[in-house]
């Protein structure tokens, strides 16, 4: 497995555990209230920071198993690539999601949670076409 393809693995991972632990903290508020009165702030920049350092130590520990040659060759690069772009094609949807929240005036908690589902949509769904990509051989039979 190179190195580019353990980090899309860690990634997916990681943005699914913590991604998933956001919604489940967030879902206990809710229950009590509507979405104006839950604090969910904390909650959010906690989460995000959870899954910038866990990606930071999953990624370091991943990097020691196995081979830890850091060689990447044409495929790498192409895979690396091909599965950035489908990624940020969820960072788009979750800002105009946000974007249209905000010209009809919805809570922030909307507006906040649309930009947050883009950017874990844009980590599990890039990371996933990676993971896909290099098991199939490559991006040419996509």
């Amino acid at each position: 497995m190179t190195m580019l393809e353990k980090r899309a693995w860690t990634y997916m991972v990681v943005s699914l555990v913590t991604y998933g632990g956001y919604l489940v903290v967030i879902a206990g508020r809710l229950a009590g209230g509507s979405v104006t009165e839950i604090d969910y702030v904390p909650v959010l920049l906690w989460t995000l920071g959870i899954s910038i350092a866990a990606s930071i130590v999953v990624g370091i520990v991943t990097g020691m198993i196995g081979d830890r040659s850091t060689r990447t060759d044409v495929r790498d690069r192409e895979i690396d690539q091909l599965g950035d772009r489908i990624g940020q094609a969820f960072t788009v949807i979750g800002a105009l999601g946000a974007f249209v929240l905000a010209l009809f005036e919805a809570p922030y908690f909307w507006i906040a949670n649309s930009i947050y589902l883009g950017f874990a949509l844009t980590m599990i769904i890039g990371s996933l076409a990676k993971v896909i990509a290099y098991r199939r051989g490559g991006f040419q039979q996509w």
